[in-house]
């Protein structure tokens, strides 16, 4: 099996679904010798802020001297994103390997009367094993969906939990309040472990806390008061951390833009307290450069100056609104603005969220089978503004508008990571990503 022919595989289990349950899993695990169970493990689960939580705590501990892993989805231009090294994404020859490797206990499985293992059962299985054999001491694992039922929760007994930010989304599977969300999300927390709380309303945090009680699992909820922003600019934000009981820290700096990643960083810093207090050795040093030098693609990243060029991939209503809020905060003009959505996520709402801030509006549509067409998101668009809106049936349209742009001029695609991940590769290509080193 060759890169290639690894990576058909993979995306043909699509059509197994996402149906959540552990019996699949843990069976793919025993007849993989259960790698999952060869290194600590930091799980984080949430709506929002998982990937650049994960991101932030990730690039700490690799500064830190401690051969990381870090497992995310999903992936923006490249699928071997999604599970890293120390920033070094997995090798192609290496996923072909393992990839058929795990074909072979699939196979197996299915002969002894188990269902197919779905997409995300699949990859997470290779990474847990691409991270066994490269004898990681550290990974840091992004739930795929949900918590309780999800392929990530085979792990026994983390290093640390985290719930990040809660939101309304895939509702079907977790439920139609965000208390339900809640409790499918604290699903992660194990016995006698620990679990920090991104900052967010009591009626969410209860419910995460009656779950923790259950497991006589110990709680930390990050406190946004021990959080106070000194600058921000298009560049990045700085801020103090005010708590001082583990770490003394001078002002740190994220590249992260938006109120929400300053809450990301806190929750961050959070588990990283419980880190080292068991013992792993986590300096200032490490924190501050950790912190500096971390990147999130895709998420208010400018990619380009002249004309300004910002990808976000807000694909949700929580995501749209940090997003928005973020645009208000450090832009003042309005934008030209590339918008693709899918179905089920609300795209009435995410519209009045965008409309205020857009001169006009070209639509496209995401690669994906949840799609909302471009001809009917316009359509979509008329109805509520008078807005110049044009749907684009090839992404290549995209390429003569940002020609025909002015210097000063501000262009934002934002929406479905179905869509920015393309835009971003197409962007590169034709030379307009001048800010990616």
């Amino acid at each position: 099996m060759n890169y290639e022919e690894a990576i058909e595989f993979i995306h043909s289990t699509y059509k197994f679904g996402s149906r959540l349950g552990m019996r699949n899993i843990t069976k793919l695990m025993e007849l993989l010798g259960n790698p999952q169970n060869c290194f600590k493990i930091i799980h984080v689960a949430g709506t929002n802020g998982k990937g650049s939580t994960c991101n932030l705590i990730h690039d700490v501990l690799m500064e830190s001297g401690y051969k990381t892993g870090l497992f995310i989805s999903p992936y923006l231009e490249e699928f071997t994103e999604r599970i890293q090294i120390n920033k070094q994404q997995i090798d192609k020859d290496s996923l072909a390997r393992i990839t058929e490797l795990v074909k072979d206990k699939v196979n197996i499985m299915i002969s002894e009367g188990y269902d197919h293992p779905t997409e995300f059962e699949v990859v997470t299985a290779i990474g847990f094993k691409y991270f066994q054999e490269k004898n990681i001491e550290l990974l840091v694992l992004e739930v795929g969906l949900g918590g309780r039922f999800d392929a990530t929760n085979v792990v026994k007994k983390p290093l640390v939990s985290v719930i990040t930010s809660i939101s309304y989304d895939h509702m079907e599977q977790l439920g139609d309040t965000l208390e339900k969300i809640a409790f499918e999300k604290a699903g992660i927390i194990k016995e006698d472990s620990s679990v920090v709380i991104y900052p967010q309303a009591h009626n969410i945090t209860n419910v995460i806390k009656d779950a923790a009680k259950e497991k006589r699992a110990k709680v930390y909820e990050a406190d946004k008061y021990n959080i106070e922003k000194t600058k921000a600019d298009i560049t990045g934000q700085r801020f103090k951390y005010l708590k001082r009981d583990v770490f003394e820290l001078p002002e740190l700096k994220i590249n992260l833009l938006g109120e929400h990643q300053l809450l990301n960083a806190l929750t961050a810093l959070s588990a990283l307290e419980l880190i080292k207090k068991q013992g792993y050795n986590i300096s200032s040093k490490s924190i501050v450069n950790g912190f500096s030098n971390c990147k999130f693609p895709g998420r208010f990243e400018i990619l380009n100056r002249n004309p300004m060029i910002i990808i976000d991939g807000g694909h949700n209503i929580d995501g749209i609104r940090s997003f928005t809020n973020t645009f208000k905060e450090y832009l003042k003009d309005n934008a030209t603005f590339f918008f693709g959505i899918l179905k089920d996520k609300n795209p009435e709402e995410a519209l009045q969220l965008l409309l205020p801030l857009a001169k006009e509006i070209y639509t496209l549509t995401p690669l994906s089978p949840r799609a909302l067409k471009a001809a009917e998101l316009a359509e979509l668009i008329k109805k509520h503004s008078n807005i110049k809106v044009t749907p684009l049936e090839n992404y290549e349209d995209i390429i003569p508008v940002i020609k025909n742009a002015s210097k000063n001029e501000i262009i934002a695609f934002s929406g479905s990571l179905y869509m920015i991940g393309n835009v971003r590769t197409l962007l590169r290509n034709n030379g307009f990503a001048n800010n990616i080193k």
